[in-house]
């Protein structure tokens, strides 16, 4: 979790490939209007984000069916095997959408839905926040190749983040770690809190 460039899916890869569980990069499940708007450099509302954060959270209920991969793992993940769960990278910018993303509320997509609803699945949700300084993150998109999400659209995403360091099953992780480093930083949280 947290804005871009700092490298969510490179870490959602890495803990996905560590854990043996699947990884979804939440840029892949946007709608395509919202990767034309980005594209143009324009930036996403509230309004835009709700499919998007209902199609993730949809993701992450049906990825829990999925057994881990297999293989070898280390002793201090052997529980890991017989766990459920997907590795989702995405923003998650506001509280209002980690509370989605965590099933507390649902994203109302039409005026006569009930938003408050708690959805029915529980899944057991932990964001790791990738944090690190502005000049780290512009220095990073500019040498991002292909990716739609311009340089310039850094700010309005950085002026959009509610920090969720204060709130329960978030994980603070420092950009500037190697993602070895934030694997096994983010591995020491999770199973020895």
């Amino acid at each position: 979790q947290g804005v871009s460039g700092t490298g969510k899916s490179t870490l959602g890869v890495a803990l996905s490939n560590t854990l043996k569980l699947p990884f979804v990069d939440g840029d892949d499940l946007h709608p395509p209007s919202n990767v034309a708007k980005m594209s143009r450099g324009e930036a996403l509302t509230d309004e835009d984000r709700k499919p998007w954060l209902a199609r993730i959270r949809q993701t992450a209920e049906e990825g829990m069916p999925v057994e881990g991969r297999g293989g070898t793992i280390s002793p201090l993940l052997s529980e890991v095997q017989h766990r459920l769960g997907v590795i989702i990278a995405c923003s998650a910018l506001k509280k209002t959408y980690r509370d989605v993303l965590r099933g507390l509320t649902r994203p109302s997509l039409s005026p006569c839905e009930d938003s408050s609803e708690p959805y029915a699945v529980t899944i057991q949700t932990w964001f790791v926040f990738l944090k690190g300084s502005k000049d780290m993150l512009v220095d990073r998109m500019h040498k991002r190749k292909g990716h739609f999400m311009k340089a310039q659209m850094l700010e309005s995403q950085l002026d959009t983040l509610e920090s969720p360091e204060d709130e329960p099953g978030v994980i603070t992780v420092p950009i500037e770690c190697s993602t070895e480093e934030q694997v096994r930083f983010v591995l020491s949280k999770l199973f020895d809190p």
